[in-house]
This record gives structure tokens, sequence and C-alpha cells, in this order.
């Protein structure tokens, strides 16, 4: 499959058709990271950023009571002066 680089405003781009990215499961507003490889661009889907979600699985942990220390045998001497 042949495509052109096209005029989008100040910038230039590559239309890529819908089979192709029905073939690799991506769609619009799908984040990339792109980079050059021996001459050729290459686009790999973003991963998730490091820790993300988290804190939402902390609070849910939490709601269930389960958010206590997996190992409380191994807690610090001043961890009872601490307000969590």
């Amino acid at each position: 499959m042949k495509a052109a680089i096209r005029r989008m405003g100040n910038s230039q781009g590559v239309i890529i058709p819908k089979p192709v990215l029905a073939e690799i499961g991506a769609k619009a507003g799908d984040k990339f990271d792109m980079k050059v490889e021996r001459g050729k661009i290459v686009m790999v889907r973003s991963r998730r950023k490091p820790r993300e979600g988290w804190a939402e699985a902390s609070k849910a942990l939490a709601a269930a009571g389960e958010g206590g220390l997996v190992w409380p045998e191994f807690g610090n001497e001043a961890d009872k002066d601490w307000t969590w």
C-alpha cells in the first residue's frame, strides 16, 4: 500500500488507512511513540505510565479492608507513631 506525505497546516503528515489501523488494533486518538531505525519510521503503541492507576487501586483496596501491610512483621519501630 502506498501513501503520500501531505501538508497539514504548518506540518506534514501521512494518513494511515483504516484497514492498516484495524490490522494493528489501533484507532484515532491512540498514543504512539515514533522513532527512526535504519532509515525507517517505526511507530510503537505508547506504554502506560509507571504506576498509572495505582492511586485508584489503593483506594479500592482500602475500601475493601485489604489495605494492610503484607508483611507486618517487617515494619519499622517508629511506624506506630505515624498517622495514616
